[in-house]
């Protein structure tokens, strides 16, 4: 599949398995797998397109089970699944990568998930920075990760690597 489709299908296929499965007519059950014959079938792809799309996906947003009659998103959902997320100590600091448009609200509410499940944080600076510039001029927020845990909060990383947390109050982050 040429590169530009696959971005393109790659992308329809975050937000149906993310956000809006009724948009192409099918149900997610409550662990965020959906039946593959049936997904390939209202999207109208191969299963050799969508083995692609999952294998070629450099953010690895996708999974299919053993079986690859299921399929899901690792992370990023705003509708209510659980994925299997299981608590996990964080490194000392982790990162959060946003517009300089969002900055003023940040620094007066800290992180919020934002319509997710989750407020998403990189491993590591580049990451934050990648992310951030998807928003206009980027700046990145360093999170003080190993003081909030010892404080109570609970993170989590998805299989793809991103650490996941429901919230981010202000005085845990540092404008860099």
């Amino acid at each position: 599949m040429e590169e530009k489709l696959r971005t393109k299908k790659s992308r329809f296929l975050s937000l149906i398995l993310r956000h809006h499965p009724e948009k192409i007519g099918i149900t997610l059950d409550e662990h965020g797998w959906a039946d593959v014959k049936e997904l390939r079938e209202k999207m109208n792809l191969s299963s050799d397109d969508l083995e692609e799309i999952v294998r070629l996906d450099a953010k690895g947003r996708y999974r299919f089970d053993e079986s690859k009659h299921r399929i899901r998103a690792v992370q990023g959902h705003s509708i209510p699944v659980d994925v299997g997320l299981r608590k996990v100590s964080p490194p000392a600091v982790l990162y959060h990568g946003t517009g300089e448009k969002s900055v003023s609200s940040i620094m007066a509410e800290g992180l919020k998930p934002m319509g997710r499940l989750y407020v998403h944080l990189s491993p590591d600076l580049p990451t934050a920075r990648t992310v951030g510039s998807r928003h206009g001029s980027p700046v990145v927020f360093l999170v003080l990760s190993e003081e909030m845990e010892k404080d109570g909060y609970a993170f989590y990383r998805a299989e793809n690597g991103v650490w996941l947390t429901e919230a981010v109050p202000v005085n845990y982050l540092v404008r860099l």
